[in-house]
């Protein structure tokens, strides 16, 4: 399980995510998306390599901007659940 607390940046480095060239539009849902399994298939590969899981954070603070937390909290009920319909 993830402890959200633990990954949270020291108060005051929250910056707004970069533009990112996939995602040029208003609508940011995919680039929300994308990062929250751009995060969980990070965090999934450095643990299986016995790394640091230091450069997910990355991912972390970009969904954490971008994603309603209701979204959040869904998603990852579904993966403790099993039921996640993304491939991580």
């Amino acid at each position: 399980t993830i402890d959200v607390e633990t990954q949270k940046p020291p108060k005051g480095k929250w910056t707004t995510p970069p533009f990112d060239p996939r995602f040029p539009n208003q609508n940011q849902t995919r680039n929300c998306y994308q990062n929250f399994l751009d995060y969980h298939r990070c965090i999934k590969n450095m643990n299986r390599r016995g790394k640091s899981t230091e450069p997910c954070e990355y991912y972390f603070r970009v969904y954490h901007s971008l994603c309603p937390i209701s979204w959040v909290q869904r998603w990852n009920e579904q993966m403790r659940q099993g039921t996640f319909p993304g491939k991580i």
